[in-house]
């Protein structure tokens, strides 16, 4: 049986610990904060289990039963399409605005299973762990997050050179039934609507960080583990009409305390190892894989988002301006500029331990581009758009007295609908990109990926150097000064 939208509901009935406004939420499935959140997420599931979905949305696990295909190995081309299409009928769902739902990570999972010999290699026990864990969470489904990031504090500092050397999430015990962590994670995308956590460090560690050089899994419910959500922004949306991405699509972020949590063998991948705690993300396909994701997700965004800028321009009736199509032509190729990324990824893949793995060099440099691109793109959005984002009625509430229903008929006008009809779309519009929850998003698009210089380093890390100044040197090669100067004496002669 695939697993339903009421199934996960049930499953967030935990106890899991989760704080905001000062107290703990409770359950979070009816709570204001994230309720419709759930409910976004719950549709996703019921989507991937209706019958006339299941050939799209699932595979065969070659034991008779079927997963999400999420969870899909590829070993060929052809598989990584069939994959890619059920994460964009997924991703369609939300309209790209659930960075972290649950294709994400199972991606990375996936890619550190392909890459289980890096593992096997050094230590068979922990291999285990993770081939393991991979096959439960396909099987059961579970919806992961992850927090793989140290708490800022003093950047100049190392994490055991802090004040508090637990700020960060560490090893402070060991004992025959598992590692004790302690310490603080960061960013837990996505988390209080998700079943467990991966918790591990992507940022570089040095001689001295060992105890941070962790890999493992747990429940969001686990003991002594506290969850620090940050503002909610479905909470503060109200109402669906005035706020329709962020009443339904907050997936909030957290911050996770681990308050000496215990974490049994079973479920450490990594346990104080500089070396590995890097090799799991570059010396496998799990980096590339995740990545892969968030540029899917990001192309049907864009999509989204050029639907916005379309209507924009009918609803104010200027498409016709030579002007304006001149920006919506720029913003097209923009737009087809990440799509083109996701099928040269593709088409670029290579065979590694058995399965097909996207191309590394084109998706760090799409990741480069797109990073720079996503700003241009909303400020060219915002001045399509003009005024109309900023004068629409105070809410919904306005409609309900009947005199300022009829003047918002006469303010707002469009050739192409109604007043409530341009009304509802430019409430859109700002919620995509103008309000609080819009401008989060434009934040998490520029660093969802690391920082800008993290990842030109991969783009140069990964480019094909040997290539291009191989280039350089053939045609160095092709003549040299004494055979010119020769030609010229000869000629003078």
């Amino acid at each position: 049986m695939l697993k339903t939208g009421d199934q996960h509901t049930a499953s967030l009935k935990d106890g899991r610990t989760v704080y905001i406004n000062g107290a703990e939420a409770g359950d979070v499935t009816v709570h204001p904060s994230f309720r419709r959140t759930v409910q976004s997420v719950a549709k996703m599931y019921d989507f991937q289990s209706r019958p006339e979905n299941v050939e799209l949305m699932t595979f065969d696990t070659g034991n008779g039963e079927r997963a999400n295909r999420i969870w899909q190995l590829p070993k060929s081309y052809a598989d990584l399409v069939e994959r890619r299409r059920a994460l964009e009928a997924w991703t369609e769902l939300h309209g790209g605005f659930l960075g972290r739902a649950p294709d994400h990570v199972a991606s990375c999972i996936s890619g550190m299973y392909m890459g289980l010999p890096l593992f096997e290699a050094a230590d068979p026990a922990r291999a285990k762990a993770l081939a393991d864990y991979y096959h439960h969470v396909r099987d059961n489904e579970l919806y992961l997050t992850y927090v793989i990031i140290n708490p800022q504090a003093d950047r100049s500092k190392a994490a055991n050179e802090q004040a508090d050397p637990f700020l960060s999430a560490g090893v402070v015990d060991q004992d025959a039934e598992g590692i004790t962590v302690r310490g603080a994670k960061m960013l837990a995308t996505g988390g209080i609507v998700a079943n467990e956590v991966f918790v591990t460090c992507i940022q570089p560690l040095r001689e001295g960080e060992e105890r941070y050089a962790i890999s493992f899994a747990i429940p969001m419910n686990a003991k002594g583990l506290k969850i620090l959500s940050r503002r909610s922004y479905e909470e503060h949306a109200g109402n669906v009409f005035d706020y329709p991405l962020a009443s339904r699509f907050d997936e909030n972020d957290a911050v996770l305390y681990f308050d000496d949590v215990k974490v049994p063998w079973d479920r450490v991948f990594v346990n104080q190892d500089i070396k590995l705690t890097a090799g799991q993300f570059h010396a496998t396909p799990a980096h590339v894989y995740q990545n892969y994701q968030a540029m899917i997700r990001l192309s049907v965004k864009m999509r989204f988002l050029m639907g916005i800028a379309r209507k924009i321009a009918e609803t104010n009736g200027i498409i016709a301006f030579p002007q304006v199509r001149e920006t919506l032509g720029q913003l097209a190729a923009q737009c087809t500029l990440v799509e083109a990324f996701v099928h040269a990824l593709e088409a670029k893949g290579r065979i590694v331990n058995g399965y097909y793995v996207p191309d590394g060099s084109l998706l760090y440099s799409a990741q480069v581009l797109t990073q720079q691109n996503y700003n241009s793109f909303i400020g060219a959005l915002r001045e399509l758009a003009g005024g109309g984002l900023i004068m629409l009625p105070s809410s919904l509430e306005d409609f309900g007295n009947p005199e300022l229903r009829g003047l918002i008929g006469k303010t707002q006008q469009s050739p192409t609908t109604n007043s409530e009809g341009r009304v509802k779309f430019f409430r859109l519009a700002w919620d995509a990109i103008g309000s609080e929850f819009a401008s989060r998003h434009t934040q998490y698009e520029m660093f969802y990926a690391g920082a800008t210089f993290v990842t030109k380093n991969h783009s140069f890390r990964t480019f094909d150097w040997d290539g291009a100044t191989g280039l350089v040197d053939r045609m160095l090669d092709s003549y040299s000064l004494d055979e010119e100067l020769s030609k010229v004496q000869v000629a003078a002669e």
